[in-house]
């Protein structure tokens, strides 16, 4: 019984999560390990998202410590389940990404994973996007083919992730997945707080329930062209970032912090149904994972404004909503030991299925 694990970083940077799966016919999470992201490397991560001084050295020296880390919370875990490192077929590790622009044709993940293989004494499979992006793709997102392995049935169903940014996958019955980037899912939330307040992320949507919506700024950020522009399409910190924001503010009259903040909430909801209701006319099934899962103002938020569907979090059917992404990068590690191309044209662009990621034996 084949077993991996995966390692996601994701656009919040608050830290690694760690699953360990056994994959036959079927994935099944066996296992799963968080470790905290330090401060100070979070917030280099952060500073590397954009041109800085001497910053291949900056990368470079983040990325060991990026690596240590993840290499830490593997063995934990392994230590936990009483497996050796032999018990493991390979590592999926996506990396930290710092830059992501396909129209310019590249998407940069640091995590170094020869070191990787190096301190775990496991086969590492890294690199997922880049062959996706040399056949003419976006390279994101990448997960849509793993939902579908995971969830579909005979019903209209989308799977929803929201991490710093929301990707959506539409899985129909005979029809082929489709999924795309539908803007900012968390990333602006948690600029917004830590500026504001200092904290990391709005707990529950807390703050943002105390505010009011503020229709002419929801306009104003709706009217990025993003949002108008069909799949495939993909997105990252290069677009959407605090300066973005602060310049539609300066736009405009002055705001309560917390209506902001009850806007850009609105922002993550409205784009996301927006884009599913253009994308797919009707949708039994909606099912979100990822952080934004464990946002009871959001999640009430989208059903209210998909009221003909199911919204659930992917717990609902058996699979933990905070795992999903690290099952993925398991997932897609076990497709390219097995030669199975994991990306799909209809999600990313590219030119047609391809094998995606790069082997570094142990």
């Amino acid at each position: 019984m084949p077993l991996y694990l995966g390692v996601m970083s994701g656009t919040s940077l608050d830290g690694f999560d760690i699953a360990l799966i056994e994959q036959n016919d079927h994935c099944q999470l066996i296992a799963s390990h968080y470790l905290p992201m330090p401060d100070d490397l979070r917030q280099e991560l952060l500073a590397l998202c954009s041109s800085g001084p001497d910053e291949l050295a900056r990368a470079a020296m983040a990325e060991q410590r990026w690596v240590q880390l993840a290499a830490q919370g593997i063995q934990t875990l392994l230590r936990e389940q009483n497996l050796s490192a032999s018990a493991i077929r390979a590592i999926g590790s996506h990396g930290q990404t710092i830059r992501h622009e396909p129209a310019r044709g590249f998407s940069i993940q640091i995590g170094n994973p020869a070191l990787l293989a190096e301190l775990t004494g496991i086969c590492v499979v890294s690199d997922f996007r880049r062959r996706d992006i040399a056949a003419g793709g976006q390279g994101a997102p990448l997960v849509p083919a793993f939902h579908q392995a995971l969830f579909a049935t005979d019903k209209r169903c989308a799977v929803l992730n929201i991490g710093g940014f929301s990707n959506l996958s539409l899985l129909e019955p005979d029809r082929e997945v489709h999924g795309f980037d539908c803007g900012p899912g968390n990333v602006l939330l948690d600029a917004w707080i830590e500026q504001q307040q200092g904290e990391q992320f709005d707990r529950d949507g807390a703050w943002a329930a105390s505010g009011q919506m503020q229709p002419q700024l929801l306009q104003a950020l709706l009217g990025d062209g993003f949002f108008q522009a069909q799949g495939p399409k993909s997105t990252g910190r290069e677009l959407f970032n605090l300066s973005w924001l602060e310049q539609h503010l300066a736009r405009l009259p002055s705001y309560d912090a917390a209506d902001v903040q009850a806007t850009l909430l609105e922002l993550t909801a409205h784009s996301i149904i927006a884009a599913l209701t253009t994308a797919q006319q009707q949708t039994d099934t909606l099912l979100v994972c990822g952080g934004g899962a464990r946002n009871g103002t959001l999640m009430r938020r989208l059903q209210s404004l998909l009221p003909t569907a199911q919204v659930s979090s992917t717990d609902s059917h058996g699979v933990p909503a905070d795992w999903v992404e690290a099952m993925a990068f398991a997932w897609l590690a076990h497709c390219c030991l097995e030669a199975i191309p994991a990306n799909r044209p209809s999600v990313t662009g590219a030119r047609g299925l391809r094998v995606l990621g790069a082997i570094y034996p142990a």
